[in-house]
């Protein structure tokens, strides 16, 4: 134990952070503050305030559990259940991808233009699809994952985000089931190569679901899958976008042209890198 019941919080948050610092964490001082904001229950903005109060035993033991876990690479969010993405705070767990920044790269994508319905392949938390419905309040979507544990997240997040009466989510394997067209298909598959996976942050490799990172193969086998039903499930001049990993653009826009879409573009994150591909089926 590093945290003990009568310290302040200023005294545990330097005892985290020496620990985290020790173990090698890379961001020790921002990780040990957002769990200590969770393990006494205070927001990250009053934080501050609340430093110089003494801990309680209850906060102590949460605290050491969660700086225990942090020192095992286990991600912060995981640690919280916890996620904000776009302003809103998900819930999520070891079950689904956890969502990040450069994703809303893909959102704001989307909302670049109007839209009424939306599909969400591979949906995991809900969080694009439920971002992308809370921010067109006329618009309905559905989510597909392959995983019943994402189903029955997402459905969870999107009653706390009260959503629910516009978004339906269903277990499938991409278009698997799915009928109908809609404005708009969305999608951050699993990207990663199989030979690529050593190389992640041992948060991303060990803590993560293997599917949602890696297709076991050359990380394209699912935009192979989007790009040859998407003719199919789009509106004439439905709009397609998908998450990319930096170094896939070219294959991918290839994919999609390939299989007759057009207006095929990348667009770049906030880092500059390459992070979403656009496309379009062709107008009637």
């Amino acid at each position: 134990m590093i945290i003990s019941p009568g310290m302040t919080g200023a005294e545990a948050l330097r005892q985290a952070v020496h620990a985290l610092r020790v173990a090698e964490v890379a961001t020790p001082e921002r990780d040990a503050r957002r769990l200590l904001s969770w393990a006494i229950n205070e927001p990250a903005e009053r934080l501050a305030l609340a430093l110089p109060e003494q801990i309680d035993e209850e906060a102590a033991e949460l605290y050491n559990a969660a700086i225990a876990k942090r020192i095992q690479r286990i991600p912060v969010s995981h640690i919280t259940g916890r996620r904000l993405f776009w302003g809103r705070e998900f819930h999520i767990d070891g079950t689904v991808l956890d969502p990040r920044p450069e994703t809303e790269t893909l959102v704001a994508e989307a909302l670049s233009q109007p839209f009424e319905s939306v599909l969400d392949l591979g949906t995991g938390s809900g969080c694009i699809l439920i971002t992308l419905l809370a921010e067109r309040p006329r618009a309905i979507g559905t989510g597909t994952d392959i995983s019943p544990s994402a189903q029955v997240m997402a459905m969870a997040n999107a009653t706390a985000l009260d959503v629910s009466d516009r978004a339906q989510f269903c277990v499938s394997n991409w278009f698997d089931g799915i009928s109908g067209r809609f404005d708009l298909i969305v999608s951050n598959p699993p990207y990663v190569a199989a030979a690529e996976m050593t190389d992640l942050d041992p948060e991303v490799r060990d803590w993560e679901p293997r599917g949602a990172l890696t297709d076991e193969a050359d990380g394209l086998t699912a935009y192979r899958a989007i790009a040859g039903g998407a003719g199919a499930h789009l509106t004439p001049d439905g709009r397609l976008l998908v998450e990319i990993g930096p170094t896939q653009g070219v294959d991918v826009t290839g994919l999609f042209r390939a299989a007759g879409l057009v207006s095929v573009a990348i667009h770049p994150d906030m880092d500059g890198r390459d992070r979403v591909v656009s496309a379009r089926a062709p107008a009637r």
